[in-house]
Protein backbone atom coordinates (compact mmCIF):
# COMPACT_ATOMS: atom_id res chain seq x y z
CA UNK A 1 0.00 0.00 0.00
CA UNK A 2 1.14 3.28 -1.08
CA UNK A 3 -1.04 6.10 0.40
CA UNK A 4 0.00 9.47 1.06
CA UNK A 5 -1.61 10.46 4.29
CA UNK A 6 -3.32 13.81 5.36
CA UNK A 7 -1.92 15.70 8.09
CA UNK A 8 -1.73 19.54 8.77
CA UNK A 9 0.32 21.16 5.90
CA UNK A 10 3.60 22.08 7.18
CA UNK A 11 4.69 25.71 7.41
CA UNK A 12 8.56 25.46 6.05
CA UNK A 13 8.87 28.80 3.82
CA UNK A 14 10.65 32.04 6.03
CA UNK A 15 7.33 34.27 7.29
CA UNK A 16 7.35 37.27 9.42
CA UNK A 17 6.10 36.73 13.04
CA UNK A 18 5.21 38.30 16.09
CA UNK A 19 6.81 36.10 19.22
CA UNK A 20 4.88 36.06 21.94
CA UNK A 21 5.82 34.35 25.77
CA UNK A 22 4.18 34.70 28.89
CA UNK A 23 4.96 38.08 29.81
CA UNK A 24 3.21 39.63 26.40
CA UNK A 25 -0.31 41.15 27.19
CA UNK A 26 -2.16 38.76 25.05
CA UNK A 27 -4.46 41.73 23.95
CA UNK A 28 -1.02 42.84 21.84
CA UNK A 29 -1.15 39.29 19.90
CA UNK A 30 -4.87 39.15 19.39
CA UNK A 31 -4.63 42.61 17.94
CA UNK A 32 -1.45 41.39 15.67
CA UNK A 33 -3.76 38.28 14.77
CA UNK A 34 -6.78 40.42 13.81
CA UNK A 35 -3.84 42.77 11.47
CA UNK A 36 -3.63 39.46 9.66
CA UNK A 37 0.06 38.61 10.77
CA UNK A 38 1.06 35.02 12.24
CA UNK A 39 1.80 34.78 16.40
CA UNK A 40 4.59 32.57 17.49
CA UNK A 41 4.78 30.85 20.60
CA UNK A 42 8.46 31.20 22.17
CA UNK A 43 8.69 30.19 25.41
CA UNK A 44 5.92 27.40 27.09
CA UNK A 45 2.98 25.82 25.69
CA UNK A 46 1.45 26.89 28.68
CA UNK A 47 1.38 30.67 27.04
CA UNK A 48 -0.09 29.20 23.84
CA UNK A 49 -3.20 27.65 25.34
CA UNK A 50 -3.40 31.30 26.99
CA UNK A 51 -3.34 33.01 24.21
CA UNK A 52 -5.87 30.67 22.42
CA UNK A 53 -8.47 30.92 25.89
CA UNK A 54 -7.99 34.75 25.22
CA UNK A 55 -8.65 34.66 21.70
CA UNK A 56 -11.62 32.79 22.15
CA UNK A 57 -12.98 35.04 24.76
CA UNK A 58 -12.58 37.87 22.31
CA UNK A 59 -14.16 36.52 19.88
CA UNK A 60 -17.35 34.97 21.88
CA UNK A 61 -17.83 39.04 22.62
CA UNK A 62 -18.20 39.47 19.23
CA UNK A 63 -20.01 36.88 18.20
CA UNK A 64 -22.41 36.15 21.29
CA UNK A 65 -25.53 34.72 18.94
CA UNK A 66 -25.96 31.24 20.96
CA UNK A 67 -28.11 29.86 17.83
CA UNK A 68 -26.73 26.89 16.12
CA UNK A 69 -25.66 29.18 13.09
CA UNK A 70 -24.56 31.80 15.49
CA UNK A 71 -22.60 29.28 17.12
CA UNK A 72 -21.23 28.02 13.56
CA UNK A 73 -20.08 31.77 12.54
CA UNK A 74 -17.93 31.85 16.24
CA UNK A 75 -16.20 28.93 15.11
CA UNK A 76 -15.37 29.92 11.39
CA UNK A 77 -13.97 33.51 12.79
CA UNK A 78 -12.21 31.72 15.94
CA UNK A 79 -11.07 28.65 13.57
CA UNK A 80 -9.35 31.78 10.97
CA UNK A 81 -7.84 33.30 13.71
CA UNK A 82 -6.27 30.72 15.94
CA UNK A 83 -4.54 28.77 13.03
CA UNK A 84 -2.15 31.93 12.96
CA UNK A 85 -0.87 31.19 15.64
CA UNK A 86 1.95 28.86 15.32
CA UNK A 87 4.40 26.73 16.86
CA UNK A 88 8.04 25.39 15.95
CA UNK A 89 9.22 22.13 15.27
CA UNK A 90 12.40 20.43 15.36
CA UNK A 91 13.87 17.09 14.85
CA UNK A 92 9.61 15.92 14.95
CA UNK A 93 9.65 17.45 17.88
CA UNK A 94 7.98 20.75 19.66
CA UNK A 95 10.44 23.36 20.45
CA UNK A 96 8.62 25.23 22.94
CA UNK A 97 8.78 24.14 27.09
CA UNK A 98 6.40 21.48 28.61
CA UNK A 99 4.84 20.42 25.20
CA UNK A 100 3.72 16.98 25.08
CA UNK A 101 5.03 14.32 23.23
CA UNK A 102 2.90 13.77 20.23
CA UNK A 103 4.15 10.24 17.83
CA UNK A 104 1.90 11.94 14.84
CA UNK A 105 5.11 14.11 14.15
CA UNK A 106 6.90 11.14 13.22
CA UNK A 107 4.72 9.03 12.09
CA UNK A 108 2.79 11.73 9.21
CA UNK A 109 6.66 14.22 8.66
CA UNK A 110 9.10 11.59 7.68
CA UNK A 111 10.27 13.91 4.82
CA UNK A 112 10.55 16.48 6.91
CA UNK A 113 11.54 17.07 10.65
CA UNK A 114 12.16 21.19 10.87
CA UNK A 115 8.69 23.27 10.20
CA UNK A 116 5.94 24.95 11.82
CA UNK A 117 2.09 24.39 12.42
CA UNK A 118 -1.18 25.98 13.47
CA UNK A 119 -1.48 25.91 17.23
CA UNK A 120 -5.05 24.07 17.25
CA UNK A 121 -3.43 21.54 14.29
CA UNK A 122 -1.19 20.88 17.11
CA UNK A 123 -4.11 20.58 19.54
CA UNK A 124 -5.47 17.98 17.18
CA UNK A 125 -2.65 15.80 16.31
CA UNK A 126 -2.23 15.36 20.17
CA UNK A 127 -5.94 14.71 20.92
CA UNK A 128 -5.85 12.21 18.13
CA UNK A 129 -2.63 10.60 19.32
CA UNK A 130 -3.68 10.10 22.69
CA UNK A 131 -6.68 8.44 21.14
CA UNK A 132 -4.65 6.33 18.94
CA UNK A 133 -2.94 4.72 22.02
CA UNK A 134 -5.37 4.62 24.66
CA UNK A 135 -8.52 3.78 22.23
CA UNK A 136 -11.71 4.15 22.51
CA UNK A 137 -14.44 2.24 24.01
CA UNK A 138 -17.18 1.04 21.24
CA UNK A 139 -20.43 -0.04 22.70
CA UNK A 140 -21.73 -1.91 20.13
CA UNK A 141 -18.26 -3.86 19.46
CA UNK A 142 -17.82 -4.42 23.56
CA UNK A 143 -14.36 -3.52 22.98
CA UNK A 144 -11.69 -0.29 21.94
CA UNK A 145 -10.64 1.10 18.63
CA UNK A 146 -7.61 3.28 18.36
CA UNK A 147 -7.84 5.72 15.11
CA UNK A 148 -6.01 6.82 12.94
CA UNK A 149 -4.71 10.69 12.59
CA UNK A 150 -7.53 12.18 10.64
CA UNK A 151 -10.44 9.53 10.41
CA UNK A 152 -13.49 10.29 11.27
CA UNK A 153 -15.08 8.16 14.77
CA UNK A 154 -18.22 8.52 16.33
CA UNK A 155 -18.88 10.45 19.85
CA UNK A 156 -22.70 8.94 19.72
CA UNK A 157 -23.64 5.86 19.57
CA UNK A 158 -27.45 6.01 18.71
CA UNK A 159 -26.97 4.82 15.20
CA UNK A 160 -24.41 2.30 15.56
CA UNK A 161 -27.01 1.02 18.15
CA UNK A 162 -29.95 0.74 15.51
CA UNK A 163 -27.89 -0.74 12.70
CA UNK A 164 -26.76 -3.55 15.25
CA UNK A 165 -30.61 -3.75 16.42
CA UNK A 166 -31.30 -4.74 12.86
CA UNK A 167 -28.39 -7.05 11.62
CA UNK A 168 -28.14 -8.88 14.37
CA UNK A 169 -32.00 -9.64 12.79
CA UNK A 170 -30.89 -10.23 9.64
CA UNK A 171 -31.96 -13.26 7.44
CA UNK A 172 -30.62 -12.52 4.41
CA UNK A 173 -27.15 -13.57 2.52
CA UNK A 174 -24.26 -13.27 3.90
CA UNK A 175 -21.65 -13.77 1.41
CA UNK A 176 -20.57 -10.13 0.86
CA UNK A 177 -21.29 -6.85 2.12
CA UNK A 178 -20.42 -3.17 1.02
CA UNK A 179 -19.46 -0.60 3.72
CA UNK A 180 -19.45 3.30 1.61
CA UNK A 181 -17.46 5.31 3.78
CA UNK A 182 -15.96 2.82 5.87
CA UNK A 183 -14.42 5.50 8.40
CA UNK A 184 -12.90 3.86 11.82
CA UNK A 185 -14.79 0.37 10.44
CA UNK A 186 -17.13 0.10 12.87
CA UNK A 187 -20.30 -1.06 10.85
CA UNK A 188 -17.90 -3.49 8.89
CA UNK A 189 -16.68 -4.84 11.98
CA UNK A 190 -20.43 -5.38 13.44
CA UNK A 191 -21.13 -6.95 10.06
CA UNK A 192 -17.84 -9.28 10.23
CA UNK A 193 -19.54 -9.96 13.59
CA UNK A 194 -22.39 -11.32 12.42
CA UNK A 195 -21.24 -13.55 9.97
CA UNK A 196 -20.27 -11.82 7.19
CA UNK A 197 -17.84 -13.88 4.82
CA UNK A 198 -16.36 -10.68 3.04
CA UNK A 199 -16.84 -7.11 3.55
CA UNK A 200 -15.27 -4.37 1.19
CA UNK A 201 -14.96 -1.15 2.90
CA UNK A 202 -14.66 2.16 0.74
CA UNK A 203 -13.11 5.75 1.86
CA UNK A 204 -12.11 8.76 -0.43
CA UNK A 205 -9.65 9.58 3.33
CA UNK A 206 -6.63 8.10 2.92
CA UNK A 207 -5.64 8.15 6.62
CA UNK A 208 -9.02 5.91 7.10
CA UNK A 209 -7.44 3.20 4.56
CA UNK A 210 -3.86 2.91 6.39
CA UNK A 211 -5.47 3.16 9.68
CA UNK A 212 -7.67 0.48 9.39
CA UNK A 213 -5.03 -1.85 6.98
CA UNK A 214 -2.47 -1.47 10.57
CA UNK A 215 -5.27 -2.80 12.20
CA UNK A 216 -6.19 -5.53 10.25
CA UNK A 217 -2.37 -6.82 10.55
CA UNK A 218 -3.09 -6.79 14.46
CA UNK A 219 -6.53 -8.59 14.21
CA UNK A 220 -7.04 -11.83 12.27
CA UNK A 221 -10.94 -11.06 12.51
CA UNK A 222 -10.70 -8.70 10.54
CA UNK A 223 -9.00 -10.11 7.71
CA UNK A 224 -12.04 -10.53 5.32
CA UNK A 225 -12.19 -6.75 5.08
CA UNK A 226 -11.36 -5.48 1.85
CA UNK A 227 -9.73 -1.90 1.58
CA UNK A 228 -10.33 0.35 -1.11
CA UNK A 229 -9.30 3.91 -1.33
CA UNK A 230 -11.76 5.81 -3.68
CA UNK A 231 -14.75 7.73 -4.14
CA UNK A 232 -18.19 6.09 -3.05
CA UNK A 233 -18.09 2.17 -4.67
CA UNK A 234 -14.23 2.97 -6.43
CA UNK A 235 -13.40 -0.15 -7.40
CA UNK A 236 -15.88 -2.83 -5.69
CA UNK A 237 -16.28 -4.94 -8.84
CA UNK A 238 -18.63 -7.02 -6.94
CA UNK A 239 -22.63 -7.29 -6.44
CA UNK A 240 -23.63 -7.37 -2.87
CA UNK A 241 -26.34 -8.75 -0.75
CA UNK A 242 -25.72 -5.65 1.29
CA UNK A 243 -24.80 -2.00 1.18
CA UNK A 244 -24.62 0.25 3.68
CA UNK A 245 -23.47 3.85 3.95
CA UNK A 246 -23.60 6.00 6.80
CA UNK A 247 -23.30 9.43 4.61
CA UNK A 248 -22.59 13.37 6.49
CA UNK A 249 -26.02 14.58 7.70
CA UNK A 250 -25.93 18.27 6.90
CA UNK A 251 -26.01 19.38 3.21
CA UNK A 252 -22.72 21.48 2.39
CA UNK A 253 -22.84 25.26 2.76
CA UNK A 254 -19.69 25.79 0.81
CA UNK A 255 -16.97 23.34 -0.46
CA UNK A 256 -15.79 21.59 2.40
CA UNK A 257 -12.14 18.98 2.97
CA UNK A 258 -10.75 16.75 5.52
CA UNK A 259 -13.11 15.51 8.84
CA UNK A 260 -15.83 17.79 7.19
CA UNK A 261 -16.35 15.42 4.84
CA UNK A 262 -18.12 13.34 7.26
CA UNK A 263 -20.34 16.19 8.81
CA UNK A 264 -21.52 17.95 5.56
CA UNK A 265 -22.53 16.33 2.25
CA UNK A 266 -22.43 18.06 -0.98
CA UNK A 267 -25.36 18.19 -3.64
CA UNK A 268 -23.54 15.28 -6.07
CA UNK A 269 -23.42 12.91 -3.16
CA UNK A 270 -26.41 11.44 -2.96
CA UNK A 271 -28.12 11.60 -6.71
CA UNK A 272 -24.35 9.54 -7.22
CA UNK A 273 -24.37 6.82 -4.54
CA UNK A 274 -28.04 5.98 -5.70
CA UNK A 275 -27.24 5.56 -9.10
CA UNK A 276 -24.23 3.32 -8.10
CA UNK A 277 -25.91 1.41 -5.74
CA UNK A 278 -28.08 0.78 -8.31
CA UNK A 279 -25.60 -1.61 -10.06
CA UNK A 280 -23.67 -2.61 -7.05
CA UNK A 281 -27.07 -4.03 -5.13
CA UNK A 282 -27.83 -7.86 -5.97
CA UNK A 283 -31.71 -8.25 -7.17
CA UNK A 284 -32.65 -9.60 -3.84
CA UNK A 285 -30.19 -7.41 -1.78
CA UNK A 286 -30.99 -4.47 0.85
CA UNK A 287 -29.82 -0.46 1.02
CA UNK A 288 -29.18 0.04 4.32
CA UNK A 289 -28.74 4.26 5.27
CA UNK A 290 -27.96 5.79 8.94
CA UNK A 291 -29.52 9.22 8.64
CA UNK A 292 -30.78 12.35 11.32
CA UNK A 293 -33.10 14.63 10.95
CA UNK A 294 -30.14 17.06 12.25
CA UNK A 295 -30.61 19.61 9.25
CA UNK A 296 -34.15 19.95 9.60
CA UNK A 297 -34.48 20.73 13.49
CA UNK A 298 -31.52 23.14 13.10
CA UNK A 299 -33.28 24.85 10.14
CA UNK A 300 -30.15 24.02 8.42
CA UNK A 301 -32.41 22.49 5.31
CA UNK A 302 -36.03 21.39 4.99
CA UNK A 303 -35.07 18.60 2.15
CA UNK A 304 -34.14 14.62 3.06
CA UNK A 305 -32.36 13.53 0.21
CA UNK A 306 -33.27 9.47 1.36
CA UNK A 307 -36.97 11.11 1.52
CA UNK A 308 -36.45 12.39 -2.25
CA UNK A 309 -34.33 9.17 -4.33
CA UNK A 310 -37.30 7.22 -2.60
CA UNK A 311 -40.19 9.91 -4.11
CA UNK A 312 -38.83 10.78 -7.34
CA UNK A 313 -35.43 8.23 -8.41
CA UNK A 314 -37.75 5.55 -9.36
CA UNK A 315 -35.10 3.21 -7.90
CA UNK A 316 -35.80 2.18 -4.85
CA UNK A 317 -38.49 1.44 -2.11
CA UNK A 318 -38.71 1.99 1.45
CA UNK A 319 -38.72 -1.37 3.00
CA UNK A 320 -38.54 -0.39 6.61
CA UNK A 321 -37.47 2.39 9.01
CA UNK A 322 -35.95 2.64 12.63
CA UNK A 323 -35.56 5.76 14.44
CA UNK A 324 -33.75 6.77 17.56
CA UNK A 325 -33.94 9.28 19.85
CA UNK A 326 -30.45 11.24 20.57
CA UNK A 327 -29.76 11.52 24.34
CA UNK A 328 -29.16 14.68 25.82
CA UNK A 329 -25.82 16.48 24.98
CA UNK A 330 -23.16 16.27 28.17
CA UNK A 331 -23.82 18.54 31.24
CA UNK A 332 -20.35 19.40 30.68
CA UNK A 333 -20.64 20.85 27.20
CA UNK A 334 -20.21 24.96 26.79
CA UNK A 335 -21.75 24.65 23.41
CA UNK A 336 -25.96 25.19 23.46
CA UNK A 337 -27.56 21.87 22.20
CA UNK A 338 -31.28 22.27 23.36
CA UNK A 339 -32.13 21.11 19.45
CA UNK A 340 -30.48 17.70 20.54
CA UNK A 341 -34.16 16.49 22.50
CA UNK A 342 -35.79 16.86 18.96
CA UNK A 343 -32.78 14.69 17.17
CA UNK A 344 -33.83 11.24 16.21
CA UNK A 345 -31.09 9.21 14.38
CA UNK A 346 -32.79 7.38 11.68
CA UNK A 347 -32.30 3.59 10.07
CA UNK A 348 -33.42 3.12 6.49
CA UNK A 349 -33.89 -0.37 4.74
CA UNK A 350 -34.61 0.24 0.77
CA UNK A 351 -34.68 -2.50 -1.91
CA UNK A 352 -35.33 -2.36 -5.67
CA UNK A 353 -37.63 -0.68 -7.10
Amino acid sequence: MNLKPNRPEPIVSEIDVVPFHRKVNPQVAIEALLDGDYVLIVDYYGSGLRLLRELKRFVKQEYPDKSFRGQRDFRSVYHELSNRVLLDVSDNVLTVKKAPEIGWLKKLYPDISDFALPFPKVQGLNSAWQWYVKGIFIPVLKREIHPWYGTYFPTRFEHLELFEKWIGKYIGGKKSAIDIGIGSGILSFQMLRHGFEKVCGTDTNPNSIIGLHEAIGKNKDYSNLDLIHGNLFANCNVQSELIVFNPPWLPAKQEVEGLDEAIYYGPDLFPGFFSQAKKYLKPEGKLVLLFSNLAHITNFSRSHPIKKEIAEGGRFTKELLLKKSVKQASKKTKRDQNWRSAEIVELWVLVHA
